[in-house]
């Protein structure tokens, strides 16, 4: 439906139904907000009481109308929403925006307003907005369709902008929106949600994606209700190279329970959000202020820019300081070569470090020159992605002509963070140069900035990954009955499972010579698809190490599964070697509510719930996708050779990642996928899954 948001985003003609001549009511805000800023376009107050407002002619009602408008306005109850939605689509106008609330949020009878309105929608083809929401501003057109005071407090704008803000609450629109004016930043688009009964929030983002006046978002949300078409818009927005800067509200369960009494939506799983805007290189913050200064950093978004850092300051302690906080903030802080630090030392005494941080000491206030050197040394070095550079005003502006020659040179991301009152900060912004007047502010931003820089290339190559498997649906199969433990191997395994060897058994007997076959030690636990947790019936026995010990077992599991389960289909029992490894992963995929089919791997067994060491992708996932997941561990030394433990064969992991994503999306019917655990042995020596589960819708 984005292609059909012009009417609403960027309209030429606007009626405002409900209207009323006083700018402090939300049926004469939008009007006063453009006779204010001088909307070119064509605008209808529509009220019988009235006949003219804010230097415009008002009419009695929708039909009276002389031409047909782009967009009407309805500043009218809830109740009266729909039918007057009828009279405009009769009136021919194709888009509105609603105000009202008292829709879903507001029980049983305004979810049933809700649900006429959408159905009326739905057949007519109306784009409608909202409802419950403050409605919109192109800044550029000066198109105000939103009741919000916040446009004359604010700085005004100097020319076009080209950061649009997008929220699912009026209130936070608002909020950024002052902050970011406060900051300087140029919006091109005000646009809050509100319900999204007819235009879901994912829709708004197609649009801002292929929008030209349009480089970066900034947005709040409480619940994604469309993953596919946000998955589609970030595409977007990571190919065109536009930052989305996005809010999720609902980390704690007192926030998701403010978000559902709030637009009657649910949080999400927080973790997968996370885990998905970081595939998908959408910049997650939760704090407003961040927010704005990223969008800020957005105006550098075509320099280049990594996590290694090199700081330059004329304090020791504010050197410390930074290299702290770029750490904590996910940056590195590398040490200089020897070549490199002997250049800075030619002007920096003894005293000051020049391995990085580089202290350049007060020594540079009677040799300001020697700045130039030093930053062409470091805006050069190898070693080196973005340059941090913090300063007293005065020193600043001395060293300013300076920076901006080496902006200049270099396709770097260079950061100069005044400590005074510097008088050069516009004129370095315009250079390339980004100014913060603030130490923890600046790295705050910058952290997440830098992670969005060096990830848009893995980032596209997913997008390209997500595409071929959703032009694959057509191809996928059907699984058509419960599988077991047996069965879910031998079919993963086309998919390049590493094999084990295992044996089924109907009886003692039949247990007996497999465990003969495979050699002693052994496992010997149910094989039912209607037990899909072994360990809850005791129907697992481990270290069997004799053929009597087999005997018993297999008797014991198959007269225990009997009592427990009485319909249960029975298989007989699945014989495997006992075997010892590095460690115990557990890897799984479940079905998010929003996004798809989610895989997460972590430490297996209990201390996956104890610990909570996980990582999650959205699939599909490939081997340096798997990789990725692995290094977010915190117990990923246990896999890397940790205090002289055997190196884990962590190919064999990645591979056994891949054919497990592969399964999953080759069916059409598979809800959660589980193999737990996953021992892995030593490398070169593979890994084994030692139990599989698939459940099928």
């Amino acid at each position: 439906m984005s292609k059909h948001l012009g009417s609403l985003l960027d309209p030429q003609s606007i009626a405002v139904i409900g209207a009323t001549n006083n700018p402090g009511r939300i049926g004469g805000m939008p009007l006063d907000m453009m006779s204010h800023f001088g909307f070119k376009g064509q605008v209808y107050p529509v009220n019988p009481k009235y006949s003219d407002m804010f230097g415009y002619t008002c009419y009695p009602d929708i039909e009276s109308l002389p031409h047909t408008p782009d967009l009407a306005v309805l500043a009218i109850a809830a109740d009266d929403v729909t039918p007057m939605l009828k009279r405009c689509h009769n009136r021919g106008i194709r888009a509105a925006i609603v105000y009202a609330a008292g829709f879903a949020e507001a029980g049983a009878k305004g979810l049933a307003l809700q649900k006429e309105m959408e159905e009326f929608v739905s057949q007519s083809g109306m784009v409608v907005a909202g409802p419950n929401c403050m409605g919109f501003a192109n800044l550029n057109s000066h198109a105000y369709t939103a009741f919000a005071s916040i446009f004359k407090m604010v700085p005004p704008q100097s020319g076009p902008g080209s950061t649009a803000v997008l929220t699912q609450s009026g209130n936070v629109c608002s909020a950024l929106f002052a902050m970011g004016r406060e900051r300087g930043i140029q919006f091109s688009h005000f646009i809050n949600t509100g319900n999204e009964a007819c235009v879901e929030y994912s829709e708004y983002l197609g649009y801002m994606a292929q929008d030209p006046n349009t480089d970066c978002v900034l947005g709040y949300i409480e619940q994604l209700r469309d993953g596919s078409g946000f998955i589609r818009a970030a595409h977007q927005f990571a190919k065109q190279q536009k930052p989305l800067i996005l809010y999720k509200a609902g980390e704690t369960d007192k926030g998701s329970e403010a978000v559902q009494s709030h637009t009657s939506a649910l949080a999400g799983n927080m973790d997968v959000y996370r885990s998905a805007f970081a595939q998908m290189n959408v910049i997650a913050s939760n704090d407003f202020a961040q927010m704005v200064n990223l969008a800020y950093l957005a105006k550098f978004k075509h320099r280049k820019g990594g996590k290694r850092v090199a700081i330059v300051t004329m304090s020791g302690a504010m050197g410390a300081i930074l290299a702290d906080k770029c750490i904590l903030a996910g940056l590195e802080v590398p040490n200089l070569s020897t070549e490199e630090q002997m250049a800075l030392r030619a002007g920096i005494p003894d005293y000051g470090m020049v391995s990085n941080p580089i202290d350049v000491t007060g020594n540079l206030v009677n040799t300001p020159e020697f700045a130039r050197s030093a930053l062409t040394t470091l805006a050069t070095s190898p070693n080196v992605d973005v340059l941090v550079v913090t300063a007293p005003g005065y020193l600043l502006d001395r060293m300013s002509e300076y920076l901006i020659e080496i902006a200049a040179k270099t396709d770097r991301l260079i950061v100069a963070v005044d400590t005074g009152k510097a008088t050069c900060r516009d004129k370095l912004t315009a250079s390339g140069v980004a100014v913060f007047d603030d130490v923890g502010r600046s790295i705050q931003a910058l952290g997440p900035f830098c992670q969005w820089l060096e990830r848009r290339d893995a980032a596209l190559k997913w997008f390209d990954l997500n595409e071929q498997a959703t032009l694959s649906t057509h191809s996928k199969g059907r699984i058509d009955k419960k599988l077991n433990e047996h069965e879910t191997r031998k079919l993963l395994s086309k998919f390049g499972l590493p094999p084990i060897n295992e044996l089924t058994a109907t009886g003692p007997e039949e247990a007996i010579k497999a465990a003969d076959t495979i050699g002693y030690p052994v496992v010997v636990k149910i094989l039912s698809a209607d037990v899909p947790h072994k360990t809850e019936l005791n129907a697992i026995k481990l270290g069997l190490d004799s053929a009597l010990a087999v005997s018993e077992a297999t008797s014991d599991i198959l007269s225990r599964v009997t009592r427990a389960k009485p319909d249960a289909q029975i298989d007989g029992v699945l014989v495997q070697p006992m075997k010892k490894g590095v460690a115990e992963l557990i890897i799984g995929i479940t079905t998010d509510q929003v996004f798809g089919p989610v895989m997460t791997v972590g430490l297996g067994g209990v201390l996956t719930e104890i610990y909570r060491d996980v990582s999650h992708r959205i699939l599909p996932v490939d081997e340096d996708i798997a990789h990725q997941m692995l290094q977010e561990l915190k117990a990923y030394p246990l896999l890397d050779g940790y205090r002289g433990r055997p190196l884990a064969d962590k190919g064999a992991v990645m591979q056994t990642m891949q054919a497990v994503s592969e399964s999953f999306n080759a069916f059409l019917n598979i809800r959660e996928l589980e193999i737990n655990p996953l021992l892995v042995h030593e490398s070169g020596h593979g890994a084994s899954a030692i139990d599989a589960l698939i459940v099928i819708e």
